[in-house]
């Protein structure tokens, strides 16, 4: 999968890529719960552009009428014409403000659906994790890069120049259909002798202005075709130190402890100077473009009196007609000229299209990904324990890492798990709670593992806001009492919390390492687990701290008639287990894991 097409292809081709993808992305939202609404805000759209192009045509026919009383001095007509006006300018006005009203509605009710509904799919499922597993297997350049972009800006682009893209269109056409007949009536026909023959050609102006736009789209599009690109770099450039300046504000307290400052201003100027370098050459391109459209269009104004002057000074037509062909054939031009004077926002609702897409074929992608892996995981049944009949997993590229079979996990039972660092034993948590994709699984689960699991990982996630959100998460705080929380941070020795409760912070950088593990813990013995996976989650705090979370966590699993499993390095931490899991080193056959899993 890829952002670009790798393979060659006719313009006509690519054409009908394009629409088609535009129809993939558009079609969820007019079929969806909110269709009707929707449906029917896009018909009022399209009847007011409708309505705004017959007050055009009505204001057309005014201009003659004005212009001529104004040649023949007649007062009586100019003043009535003047009223008229009046009436037609205020009708123009009320459909203009209700349009641009309802395109603003349906442009904010489309953004807010289709961003929720890429929301439940990113967060359903995992799936934001297993896309991100996936990048890094193939590679940080790969697709979709910075989904959150995708999220809080495409969506909003990719709305926005959807409707008001179509609907110039569509004002476009109406425009051009209801001009061109007035236009053509107008315009008479050029009588010219060539080569001893006389030719005429009827509806002049209107061949004209035809000829005029189709070259200027023509040459529009061979100097704006290198925007398309560069609008889709460009997006991902702003993402990418956007990104990182995130990571930055994450990461303060690990950068400033190391000086890292100088490494990271440069990393930052880098990715700067990729948008401001990419930013350079889309504006020198639109800069190559506006010259040729900024001409183009000045000269419009003039062309159709160069054209139409001979007729009026010879006597043929008055000035309010002069005036009127010059109104219509300005109409034409511009409806005509649509292509020119959008190519710009063309060439970046293409780009939005596209990084929409990849997204979207990513998560097609992840949906096949098992299949494509070989993974099968067999449906769990109810059991008194944990009972692993057989879990391989592999690394992204391949290769088998971890073997494990014949193992249980009974009520009672305390196991640590050890072995070399880099060995799998993470990657083993990830496969019991089946958020590996690189797996194979026969277990058999007890009834309430899903509700009564619960992983300590060694960097705890903490969402900003009130303590007790964090300290509940991510279970709603009101199903807890402040009794329960402050009794949960005392065991988890944090007992100073227990007054600011209702304090908003980024806890995952106002707390120290130490303080972020007891929090995590105090979330486990709040909810109170059957089920308790440790994966060095108390590795930054101290012995005797350490010594005291893990008496409560083992009094816990026994007191809920469960089990513990800890991932942990310190000897001290052995005493309160009474089985271990060991990695050990595969036989080194071909196809066999790098390390299987001893019980003991």
């Amino acid at each position: 999968m890829t952002d670009t097409p790798s393979v060659p292809m006719s313009r006509w081709q690519a054409f009908r890529e394009f629409t088609g993808k535009v129809a993939r992305l558009t079609a969820p939202y007019f079929s969806s719960e909110e269709k009707w609404k929707a449906r029917g805000l896009l018909a009022a759209i399209v009847a007011l552009n409708l309505g705004a192009v017959y007050m055009l045509v009505l204001i057309n026919e005014w201009n003659r009428v004005f212009y001529d009383a104004l040649q023949n001095k007649d007062a009586e007509v100019f003043w009535r014409e003047l009223g008229r006006f009046t009436y037609l300018a205020f009708g123009f006005i009320l459909v203009a403000v209700y349009r641009f009203y309802l395109t603003q509605l349906l442009e904010m009710r489309w953004r807010a659906w289709m961003t929720g509904h890429y929301m439940d799919r990113w967060l359903g499922q995992q799936a934001f994790y297993q896309l991100e597993l996936q990048r890094h297997a193939r590679g940080t350049d790969a697709p979709p890069d910075n989904p959150d972009q995708r999220i809080a800006e495409d969506m909003n682009l990719f709305t926005s120049y959807s409707v008001s893209l179509s609907m110039g269109l569509l004002n476009a056409v109406v425009t051009l259909v209801s001009f061109v007949g007035i236009l053509w009536s107008l315009s008479g026909s050029f009588a010219f002798n060539f080569n001893g023959q006389s030719w005429d050609i009827p509806g002049f102006m209107v061949w004209m202005a035809v000829v005029y736009c189709v070259l200027g789209s023509v040459i529009t599009h061979y100097i704006g075709r290198p925007q398309i690109g560069l609008n889709f770099r460009q997006q991902r450039f702003e993402a990418d130190f956007r990104h990182h300046l995130v990571r930055v504000r994450e990461y303060s307290e690990s950068i400033a402890l190391d000086r890292g400052e100088p490494v990271e201003r440069r990393h930052l100027g880098q990715r700067f100077q990729a948008v401001l370098g990419n930013y350079l050459q889309l504006i020198n391109a639109q800069k190559r473009l506006t010259w040729f459209t900024v001409g183009f269009g000045q000269a419009a104004v003039v062309f159709p009196f160069i054209v139409a002057a001979p007729r009026f000074f010879s006597g043929a037509i008055q000035l309010g007609e002069l005036i009127q062909i010059a109104s219509a054939f300005g109409r034409v031009q511009d409806a005509l000229s649509w292509f020119v004077d959008n190519y710009s926002s063309l060439a970046a609702w293409r780009a939005t299209t596209d990084r929409i897409t990849s997204f979207e074929e990513s998560f097609q992608a992840l949906a096949v990904a098992p299949a494509a892996e070989g993974v099968a995981a067999t449906p769990a049944g109810p059991s008194d324990g944990l009972s692993i009949d057989r879990l391989d997993l592999t690394l992204p590229g391949g290769v088998a890492l971890l073997g494990a079979a014949g193992l249980s996990l009974r009520p009672g039972d305390r196991v640590l798990l050890q072995g070399p660092s880099g060995s799998g034993k993470s990657t083993l948590f990830r496969g019991l709670a089946g958020i590996w994709p690189w797996a194979q699984r026969q277990l058999q689960l007890p009834a309430d593992f899903g509700s009564r699991a619960m992983f300590l990982p060694q960097r705890p996630y903490f969402p900003t806001g009130p303590l007790r959100d964090a300290l509940a998460y991510p279970e709603p705080a009101e199903r807890y009492s402040d009794d329960q929380l402050r009794q949960a941070l005392r065991d988890a020795l944090l007992p100073e919390l227990g007054a600011r409760l209702d304090d908003v912070d980024s806890w995952g950088q106002k707390l120290s390492g130490g303080e972020q593990q007891r929090l995590a813990a105090a979330r486990a013995l709040l909810k109170q687990p059957r089920w308790l996976f440790v994966d060095e989650a108390t590795s930054a705090l101290d012995p005797a701290a350490e010594a005291a979370l893990y008496e409560r966590l083992r009094a816990l699993v026994q007191q809920q008639d469960g089990a513990l499993i800890s991932i942990a390095h310190r000897p001290a931490v052995a005493a309160f287990h009474n089985r271990q899991w060991t990695l050990v080193p595969g036989d080194g056959s071909a196809g066999a894991p790098r390390y299987r899993v001893a019980s003991a």
